[in-house]
């Protein structure tokens, strides 16, 4: 055939080389475009992980060491310059990540002293610091910036942060002497005047994250410990009293930027920062946090790129399927054509040929247009050039290899009973068994960390259509069993509709449907899982509304805290980390190890939790009363295998709050709300003594309650503390910390919104819908292979006298098993897949590292439901829109053959 014969061909089959030019777009546009979205959504997530961290983890600081150097030689000057020099012998991949850096040197801490701080009997100690770039960072708002000369025998000029000056009592023009900090007494004191006032431009700038603070006064340690301050002053001054006998210190700080960090060189960026802290420069000590950071994310994208080749492997299995069934379909309406020209003396080939010939004018040129507009879409490309390759050529051959099945078909298929041959039945049990043994090689071989290899994306879509196989061969047995008791009924719409339903062959196009629904059902029951997982690590952070946690409170904290607006249910708690246990009441170590102590009321506890609406399990042990003997305890598996070892699981002692309490295993739990260690036990409140059950003071407090204002109840914690530390015989004038409020609500949303969460979200929507759509498409394929036959039947029915009513009631009864079989077999495949590869996937690195388990979700059963009678729906509207389209009449005169 010449190539306008071609043309011509292609013209006069119009829509079903669209069908497959469609279909090739698309799959080429999915190839390229998904990689491309992945690497962009990931590199997003990865900018906003970064950024929500705090922003001195990501530094790469170098510290030297203290040292002394003579007069006339500057330290500063020496150091400074290395500024730039340390990044020349980092690796490439860090240097190119640096978006900021910063220099300073310090003196070890004075004692300050002056008329300004007497007046208030304020005791502080004053650093020191030259940093270069300082006056780019601030603004003064009194006085002046230091002078860069400073003689000797004049006072050092330094500026302070007007907010710490005015805590300390300090303005501009306060003379001070600054005194080393010795065994004996400082015999030359420097002289110190401030000379300015600064407020920082942004405090959130890098150049105020050195260690101490250099914006706010550090809180003193003890009942009389001396406040912290930073003064900011020239090179001079430091070197100065370097060369007198200060100590020195300095740092050089390198800050990463998130926008200089690409998702694809993470691991290499990683094995680079742990280089340089293995062989530091000399003389200096490196210090970072940024590979806990950066792996931790790669943790996630790794798990959520495994999770998505899962996904992309069922999607473009679908589309293989509809291409599959749209060549097939497009074969069989030329299968009198192919007939013909092997009667005019053609061979077996030229039928095919002619169809290769015609798909390579149509196929490559989609797929082409496809890959095009793939990389149009936002994001760093992938290496997916083969795989398009691949899918362009398995397109392009699929209508040929139909041509060459087709053109070995005759006679009446809706005649022949479905027996299949043994050929067939070998093929089809040994897919069975190729399936079974993929799943339990992936199963006992496991998969290493982040990688996506064709055994994972291969073992879904081979269970998905064992699973099908399976449904084809039983699905018929009931429709026949049906068929009977129908033929015995009155009526012939249940009857001939059962029975055409019971011979129909519909292998393809439901192996196709159960592999989408299959995909979209994994999607729903794995982000359903991780969704549950989620819940769960919250809630064993905080297992209420809001949890209070600070020191010691005042035990009427928490009538202040029941009174609050919102709050519904209250209950106290005791926590203690770093407890030793004993064999006796003397406290004989009982060399155990350090455990973690929890006290609480049980019957509290639940009731706060049910008035929250959490899940957790409280053991009755919890809910004991006060009673003779060792108090009941909850341990953890691995302290009561060590108390079991060491003979002690019915009598042990362990320190409350200064006290030994007898204590015996009464159950254990794997895991327990509020403790984050593999050795702890939980304590009644309840089953204490009643001389010691009010002795001891809780640490914390669970509130249950709607719209809780979270400052208020950390001003009632903090309240509670101070009341409890000003108190009796245990008043300090120490100030306390500031109590931690921890809400359900606000963890459940950080963990929801860190780490590669939108990538991950991405693969379940794409899965979710891409599954379903493509699942009815394959519907709707099945209907138009076997809409000719259904036609020419119903043609002569309606000609025996069969209504409308009854015509569409006979359509209905003929798909509805067809498609309730596909997506419920679908449904079930998806649902039980997760069982085999959540263990696999590492998705606990979306759930703060709580195992995602796979479970029943009544919303999986409504959800298949409801998608079998959308199904249904559509597959009868698919079918009247071609009835009408055909007309009945015309599909009874066009005669057997070309009912095909």
């Amino acid at each position: 055939m010449g190539l306008f014969a071609v043309l011509r061909r292609v013209r006069a089959f119009g829509g079903h080389f669209l069908l497959l030019a469609v279909l090739a777009l698309v799959t080429a546009f999915l190839v390229s475009g998904m990689p491309r979205t992945g690497n962009r959504l990931a590199q997003e997530g990865l900018d906003r992980y970064l950024t929500r961290q705090p922003a001195a983890q990501r530094d790469l600081t170098y510290a030297g060491n203290a040292i002394t150097v003579a007069d006339g030689v500057s330290m500063t000057g020496q150091r400074a310059a290395r500024l730039d020099e340390l990044p020349e012998k980092m690796p490439a991949v860090i240097r190119q990540a640096i978006a900021q850096r910063w220099y300073q040197a310090d003196t070890a801490p004075g004692e300050l002293k002056g008329a300004d701080l007497a007046a208030r009997n304020l005791k502080v100690e004053l650093t020191l610091r030259a940093m270069p770039g300082a006056e780019q960072a601030a603004d003064l708002a009194e006085g002046r910036w230091p002078a860069a000369s400073q003689p000797k025998d004049r006072p050092i000029e330094v500026v302070l942060a007007r907010e710490a000056a005015g805590k300390l009592n300090l303005r501009v023009g306060s003379r001070l002497t600054l005194h080393r900090i010795g065994p004996g007494p400082d015999p030359d004191p420097s002289f110190v005047t401030v000379v300015g006032l600064f407020t920082p431009r942004d405090p959130a700038d890098g150049a105020w994250d050195g260690l101490p603070q250099a914006l706010k006064v550090s809180e003193p340690q003890g009942e009389s410990g001396p406040f912290g301050l930073v003064g900011l002053t020239a090179a001079g001054p430091v070197d100065r009293l370097v060369a007198a006998g200060w100590a020195g210190r300095f740092s050089w700080r390198y800050r990463v930027g998130a926008d200089r960090i690409k998702v694809q060189e993470l691991d290499d960026l990683v094995a680079g920062v742990r280089q340089v802290q293995r062989e530091p420069p000399p003389g200096t000590e490196f210090s970072q946090g940024l590979d806990v950071l950066l792996t931790r994310f790669d943790d996630t994208v790794d798990a959520a790129r495994t999770l998505l080749a899962v996904i992309s492997a069922g999607v473009l299995a679908t589309l293989g399927g509809l291409v599959a069934l749209a060549a097939g379909l497009a074969a069989r309406r030329r299968r009198a054509e192919f007939a013909l020209l092997r009667a005019r003396g053609g061979g077996r080939a030229t039928g095919p040929a002619r169809s290769l010939a015609e798909a390579l004018l149509v196929v490559p040129v989609a797929a082409a247009a496809g890959w095009l507009l793939g990389t149009l879409v936002p994001g760093a490309p992938g290496d997916s050039i083969g795989l398009a390759l691949a899918a362009g050529v398995a397109i392009t051959l699929a209508l040929p290899v139909a041509a060459l099945v087709a053109a070995g078909g005759d006679g009446r298929r809706d005649l022949v009973r479905m027996r299949p041959s043994t050929r067939r039945l070998t093929l089809e049990l040994s897919l069975l068994a190729l399936a079974v043994l993929a799943a339990v090689l992936l199963r006992r071989r496991g998969l290493a960390a982040g990688t996506v290899d064709p055994l994972l994306v291969t073992v879904p879509v081979l269970l998905a259509v064992a699973a099908a196989v399976v449904a084809l061969r039983l699905y018929p047995w009931p429709l026949r069993l049906v068929s009977r008791f129908a033929a015995r009924a009155r009526g012939t719409v249940a009857f001939l509709g059962t029975a055409s339903a019971g011979r129909s062959g519909v292998a393809t196009p439901l192996v196709v449907v159960v592999v989408a629904i299959a995909t979209a059902a994994f999607c729903g029951v794995v982000a359903a899982g991780i969704e549950a997982g989620r819940d769960r690590a919250v809630t064993r952070a905080v297992p209420a509304d809001a949890a209070i946690l600070g020191t010691r409170l005042a035990p009427d904290t928490a009538a202040a805290l029941e009174r609050a607006a919102g709050v519904r249910a209250v209950t106290p708690l005791a926590l203690g980390g770093g407890q030793r246990l004993a064999t006796d009441a003397e406290g004989t170590d009982a060399r155990l190890g350090d455990v973690t102590v929890l006290v609480l009321d049980g019957a509290g506890f639940a009731a706060v939790a049910d008035a929250a609406g959490v899940r957790v399990p409280v053991p009755d042990a919890l809910r004991a009363p006060a009673g003779a003997g060792p108090l009941p305890a909850v341990v953890s598996p691995q302290l009561a295998a060590d108390l079991a070892d060491a003979g002690l699981e019915t009598t042990a002692f362990v320190p409350v709050q200064g006290r030994r309490q007898p204590f015996r295993v009464a159950a254990t739990a794997a895991d327990f709300p509020l403790v984050d260690t593999g050795r702890y036990l939980v304590l009644p409140w309840s089953a204490l003594p009643a001389g010691q059950r009010d002795a001891v003071v809780p640490t914390g407090f669970l509130v249950a309650g709607d719209d809780l204002d979270d400052a208020e109840l950390a001003r009632i914690g903090n309240e509670g503390q101070r009341r409890y530390q000003t108190s009796g015989a245990v008043s300090t004038n120490r100030k306390p910390l500031d109590v931690q409020v921890r809400t359900w609500a606000a963890q459940r949303a950080e963990l929801g919104a860190g780490g590669a969460n939108g990538l991950l979200a991405f693969g379940f929507v794409a899965g979710t819908v891409g599954g379903t759509v493509l699942g009815l498409l394959a519907i709707a394929f099945t209907v138009l292979a076997g809409a000719r036959t259904r036609g020419q039947v119903l043609s002569r029915l309606r000609t025996l006298g069969l209504s409308r009513r009854q015509g569409r009631g006979l359509l209905l009864v003929e798909l509805a098993p067809l498609v309730a079989v596909a997506v419920l077999t679908g449904a079930v495949t998806g649902a039980l897949l997760p069982l085999l590869l959540t263990p696999l996937l590492g998705l606990s690195a979306f759930t703060g590292g709580v195992p995602v388990t796979a479970a029943f979700e009544p919303g999986l059963v409504a959800g298949a439901v409801l998608l079998a009678v959308i199904a249904l729906a559509f597959a009868v509207a698919v079918e009247a829109v071609n009835n009408r389209r055909q007309r009945l009449g015309e599909a009874l005169r066009l005669g057997e053959e070309n009912g095909e």
